[in-house]
C-alpha cells in the first residue's frame, strides 16, 4: 500500500504543519513516510504546500506528479493542483474560500467549509485541521488517536494549550465530511 497526499494553501494556512502531522501518525503506526515541503520566498501569503507519501515499504522518492489525495486550501492552489489528482483519487476543497466548483469527474470530491467548522468549534486557527478531518474521514490512512497523538507531538510541550481545540476541529471536520 502507498498512498501520495499533496496538502496545498497560501504560506500560515498550516497545510506544511498538517502534511507533518499525517507523516508523524503514519509513522507511529510504523509505516514508511516521507514529507517534502515546498514554498516561496514570501511563506506567509505566498502559496505552500508538501507532499507526504506513506507506504509499507520504504519511500523511493520524496516526490510525486500526481496525489491520491490533494487538499486545496485556496484557488490558487485548486488550479494548481486539481490536475495532479489521481483517477479515482480524491480531492478536498476549502470551500470556505473557494467559490468554485471541481471540473474533473473522473474523482471523488469533498467541499469542506473549514474555516467556518474551525470557527464554530472555538479554534478559529484550526482550518487546517478540519480540513484534515474530512481527509481522514473519507481517506482513513490511520487510527483517529494515532492522528490526535501525531497533533501532541509535533505541537510539543510550548504549544500544548492547542491539542484540545486541534481535537475538536478535527472530529468536527471529519464529521461534517461524512454528513
Amino acid at each position: 500500500m502507498t498512498k501520495q497526499f499533496i496538502f496545498a494553501g497560501f504560506g500560515g494556512q498550516g497545510m506544511l504543519l498538517i502534511g507533518k502531522f499525517v507523516a508523524m501518525a503514519c509513522m507511529l503506526e510504523g509505516k514508511h513516510v516521507s514529507w517534502l515541503p515546498s514554498y516561496g520566498p514570501e511563506m506567509r501569503g505566498g502559496t505552500a504546500n508538501c507532499t507526504v507519501i506513506v507506504s509499507d515499504e520504504p519511500v523511493g522518492s520524496p516526490m510525486t506528479d500526481s496525489a491520491d489525495v490533494i487538499v486545496a486550501m485556496n484557488l490558487p492552489s485548486l488550479i494548481k493542483f486539481e490536475d495532479k489528482v489521481k483517477p479515482g483519487g480524491l480531492l478536498v476543497i476549502n470551500k470556505s474560500l473557494i467559490d468554485r466548483e471541481a471540473e474533473r469527474t473522473d474523482i471523488d470530491v469533498v467541499y469542506c467549509d473549514a474555516n467556518k467548522i474551525a470557527e464554530e468549534v472555538g479554534n478559529p486557527k484550526g482550518a487546517n485541521v478540519a480540513i484534515l478531518g474530512a481527509v481522514m474521514a473519507k481517506e482513513p490512512i490511520v487510527e483517529f488517536d494515532k492522528m490526535v497523538e501525531a497533533i501532541r507531538i509535533e505541537l510539543g510541550e510550548r504549544k500544548a494549550r492547542f491539542l484540545e481545540g486541534n481535537k475538536k476541529a478535527l472530529i468536527a471536520g471529519m464529521e461534517a465530511a461524512k454528513a
